[in-house]
């Protein structure tokens, strides 16, 4: 929870979808990418994007942008308005770079030597102040302060050895990968197809799903998804495949860039990381950021984040009564801990949904009134009781602190904290919106004796190690056959590796400031 409460966040949210088959469709393309997009609203509540084309060979683009949540910016009226589409993608922002403002709204359209292509892109680029240059210097002007439409820019640049009258776009895209290796999922629509794109180090995350009929869907038969599929559709997390009728196909592998059209699916280039570097999937993506029920790497968030849980146990026991979690993200490293530690979990707060966050709060008091009004506590579970209380960070101190106090005067003998996750001390320049280093509880001078500085009678961190070993411990790696299709280098696909910089202030690449 405090991660929500000290306004870090995820940057944003890639969805696309292609209908199959005979076009004009009788799929409701944007329906399906606006739920898509409702099922990404965690990774970016600050405004929502979709176009869609009826994908001829000179396309018809239909877009639609807002400010705020996709359900009040997405209702019957505006979805009709995009409904000739065949294929589309759509976007869901919380800004890190770019100003909070309709201009910086995604995806963005652009006219090319070849037509126009629509981008949505989730991440941070590395080195955007020497790539804006670039632009620039081509006499090139940028109307927002977005990496995306940097990107944009970017792929409308020729290529070299590119015929004038046929569009190289996989050259474009190496291109664009190679003056930039980190960090980026994106979505390029471009007549009939949507390319996806996850940058050499695999940074944020992607995955394919397959449209299922859902007549297939209520069969006892498993469908065959290579063969009887409605559509495919692409997205920042699998979490929103369910409530579409899609079945997980598969994660794009680092540095893949993935044809996706009405006839399928198809590899076209994978670019290397520079130097054989492993790769360096955000670590957070797992502790906080994504949805519990998506997938990563062949597995399930929900269960790395019980094994944390339970190797915090193992690392940092401690003489309790029972477990808890401050509702609601922590909640599997709570129950992993129980199981580990045989100690009952139980319910000690119970959430106010109502209540606004408390960061946005004007002083510190009125935050630590806010969060007084977002719980309530459960005293009969816990009077005279000693709590191990499970949050998944403590970024500042302030929110858990009142927390603490409340349990303690309505009965609760102790409070032991105990984190799913180790302290943050370094920002993050590759999409996570994380506070400056001066702010963060874990570089002041109170962290010495963090437990009396909040309230509780001791206070531990999961380790580094722990947290990586938690990871890694259920990693499913891509099968054979996709390896096999790819015909690159299988050794680097094969690699495992996360980025744990704001954690150990190691980049997985040089920082070009």
């Amino acid at each position: 929870m405090e991660f929500e409460e000290a306004g870090i966040g995820e940057e944003c949210g890639v969805f696309g979808c292609v209908a199959a088959g005979t076009w004009p469709t009788h799929l409701d393309v944007p329906h399906v990418i606006t739920l898509g997009l409702v099922a990404l609203q965690h990774r970016g509540q600050e405004s929502a994007g979709i176009v869609t084309s009826n994908g001829s060979s000179s396309p018809l683009y239909m877009t639609h942008k807002g400010m705020g949540l996709v359900s009040s910016n997405f209702r019957e009226e505006q979805i009709q308005k995009l409904r000739s589409g065949n294929l589309g993608i759509g976007h869901t922002r919380y800004s890190t770079s770019g100003i909070s403002e309709l201009q910086n709204c995604q995806p963005f359209v652009v006219e090319t030597l070849h037509g126009k292509i629509a981008v949505a892109h989730n991440g941070e680029l590395v080195n955007a102040k020497q790539l804006r240059m670039k632009v620039l210097r081509h006499g090139v002007g940028l109307s927002t302060s977005s990496d995306s439409e940097l990107i944009m820019q970017l792929l409308a640049l020729t290529p070299p050895k590119e015929e004038a009258d046929t569009p190289d776009w996989v050259a474009r895209i190496r291109n664009l990968m190679t003056a930039t290796s980190t960090s980026y999922s994106i979505l390029v629509m471009y007549k009939d197809v949507i390319y996806a794109v996850r940058d050499p180090y695999g940074n944020r995350p992607l995955c394919i799903g397959c449209l299922v009929p859902v007549s297939k869907l209520q069969s006892s038969r498993e469908p065959d998804i290579e063969t009887e599929p409605e559509g495919w559709v692409v997205s920042s997390e699998s979490c929103s495949f369910q409530s579409i009728g899609a079945r997980y196909y598969r994660e794009i592998l680092p540095g893949e860039i993935v044809q996706i059209t009405k006839n399928g699916i198809e590899t076209l280039d994978v670019v290397p990381r520079a130097g054989g570097d492993p790769p360096a999937f955000c670590i957070f993506e797992y502790v906080y950021f994504a949805r519990p029920d998506s997938i990563f790497e062949g597995q399930m968030v929900y269960t790395v984040r019980q094994r944390c849980g339970r190797q915090l146990a193992i690392e940092a026991p401690v003489d309790a009564d029972l477990v808890s979690t401050v509702p609601e993200s922590a909640t599997p490293a709570a129950l992993g801990y129980a199981q580990e530690a045989g100690l009952p979990y139980v319910e000690v707060l119970c959430k106010n949904r109502y209540v606004g966050r408390t960061f946005i709060q004007p002083n510190t008091r009125l935050r630590q009134l806010g969060v007084a009004q977002k719980f309530g506590t459960l005293s009969d579970n816990f009077v005279g009781k000693r709590i191990v209380l499970i949050d998944d960070s403590i970024v500042r101190g302030n929110t858990i602190s009142p927390i603490i106090k409340v349990l303690k005067e309505a009965g609760a003998k102790e409070v032991h904290i105990r984190v799913a996750s180790p302290p943050i001390r370094f920002p993050c320049y590759m999409g996570i919106n994380i506070p400056t280093k001066e702010e963060l509880i874990a570089n002041k001078p109170e962290f010495e004796d963090l437990a009396g500085y909040i309230g509780a009678d001791s206070v531990v961190y999961l380790s580094v190690e722990g947290l990586i070993s938690s990871v890694q411990e259920g990693i499913k790696r891509q099968t054979n056959s996709i390896l096999n299709n790819i015909g690159n280098d299988k050794k680097s696909l094969r690699q495992m590796g996360h980025c744990t910089a704001c954690l150990t202030g190691k980049y997985p690449v040089e920082l070009e400031w």
